[in-house]
């Protein structure tokens, strides 16, 4: 009886995603998902928030470790968004076995490899903390926040790919209810560890590891309950090499897109590093802030990867360009109306991390308003680079992936510095920004040709 009523459960979900109007199945997708990476952002920049009342040394420690939480979400990211196109497209194709396979194998994958991560990050970890672009008052507190959340790295991994496999088979709400029950907590605790306790940055650090783990535990059981299609089922496993290639195959373009996230953070601490702690400070506050308005772009990008997967994986192409038009109206209403908000509040925003610090908000109020010239546009070249990847076009997806924080950035976070100094430093990722814009829409053209 219950393997009825999954398969008439996995039919139902197959008509949903294939036949219910395209605006509104992405529309409907895309609000828990974006409602989901908003609260991860909040709890990322709750963190900021709370340990700001520590000093900049404090925010700067952050900041740094941030490069190693990028590490972390590269790899479950990596492995969860490779798993999740896999799926989306073996149950657009009525394959749920192999869906079932490369659900439970990605799981396997992210675990072990943020094991290792954990254990290659603890070998020296004041090394690694300078290497990041920590400063001599800030390497302390840098060493104290990252040991807390490299050994969380294992569970936040796999938590990845828990979150992308509902979201694969259109089960956003799930997905929704996992994550912000942990960032709800994470608030919480920030505020008991940091202040109740006493425990400063560790206590930040802590707080995000226990709230990741109480979010583990309610996406997995999700999937002991049987409310997912997908089953996580040890027996499923693979033991075939070129199915994990596979996942890291099609999961590569956001291995690439996080883990060069990391690189620009780590280039971007150790060009503002000579500023000081203030300017490492207000270059911190205006990345976090930034990285939480892209976030509900990416957001938006989620709800329609599904659709995209699911009605390419069933033949229906005229579907796949009308996920990909909802998501680009969406996203464009969104972004103008973020760079507005930048524009116009800058100071009033960084200024509510460091109330009456003018050197830290005069500099982080600038980054905001040149990173508001690019937001507007950001969603385009997103959902372009979300679009290669969901259909499963390795190669572009990852050229796309590489360059807003990588193919552009690096060289201009080089150049930049040097030439226009501090300012060259604001500008960089908002250059980035607009250059992969342009380049990202020959590339729409080619897949509106060849492909859809």
């Amino acid at each position: 009886m219950e393997s009825v009523d999954k398969d008439d459960e996995s039919i139902s979900e197959y008509k949903r995603m294939t036949e219910a109007p395209v605006f509104g199945l992405v529309f409907r997708l895309s609000v828990p998902t974006t409602f989901s990476m908003l609260i991860t952002s909040i709890y990322n920049l709750a963190d900021t928030y709370f340990v700001s009342s520590l000093g900049n040394s404090a925010i700067s420690a952050v900041g740094v470790v941030y490069s190693i939480q990028s590490i972390i979400q590269a790899i479950g990211y990596g492995f969860g968004m490779g798993s999740q196109s896999l799926i989306s497209r073996k149950l657009g194709e009525r394959k749920n076995e192999e869906a079932d396979m490369y659900g439970t194998s990605g799981f396997a994958a992210a675990f072990l490899a943020g094991l290792m991560l954990m254990v290659i990050g603890l070998l020296d970890l004041p090394f690694l903390m300078h290497l990041f672009g920590a400063t001599h008052t800030a390497l302390p507190l840098a060493c104290h926040y990252g040991f807390w959340i490299l050994i969380g790295a294992p569970v936040f991994c796999s938590s990845f790919v828990l979150n992308n496999i509902l979201r694969a088979e259109g089960k956003a709400s799930l997905s929704m209810i996992g994550l912000c029950s942990g960032g709800i907590i994470n608030i919480g605790l920030d505020a008991l560890f940091i202040f109740g306790f006493k425990l400063g940055v560790s206590g930040a650090a802590i707080a995000t590891m226990l709230s990741q783990i109480i979010s583990f535990f309610i996406l997995l059981s999700f999937f002991l309950r049987k409310k997912s299609v997908v089953q996580i089922n040890p027996v499923r496993t693979s033991r075939r090499i070129k199915d994990y290639l596979n996942i890291f195959r099609v999961g590569l373009p956001t291995i690439f897109r996080q883990s060069l996230g990391s690189v620009a953070t780590t280039l971007l601490n150790i060009a503002v590093r000579p500023y000081g702690d203030a300017a490492m400070s207000a270059v911190s506050i205006a990345n976090k802030i930034y990285m939480l308005l892209r976030s509900m772009l990416v957001g938006i990008g989620q709800g329609f990867q599904p659709v995209a997967g699911y009605n390419f994986g069933a033949g229906l192409y005229a579907r796949v360009r009308k996920a990909f038009n909802s998501a680009v109206f969406l996203g464009t209403i969104y972004g103008v109306s973020a760079a507005l908000a930048l524009f116009f509040g800058s100071g009033h925003i960084i200024g509510l991390f460091r109330p009456g610090d003018t050197e830290v908000i005069a500099i982080g109020g600038q980054m905001l308003r040149y990173l508001g010239i690019s937001i507007s546009v950001l969603g385009y070249s997103t959902f372009v680079n979300q679009l290669y990847q969901s259909l499963g076009f390795v190669a572009p997806a990852t050229f796309l992936a590489s360059c807003r924080q990588g193919i552009f950035f690096v060289p201009l976070i080089l150049i930049l510095p040097a030439c226009m100094g501090l300012t060259g430093i604001q500008l960089t990722q908002t250059l980035a920004d607009l250059l992969t814009f342009a380049v990202s829409i020959p590339f729409h053209v080619m897949m509106l040709k060849r492909h859809i």
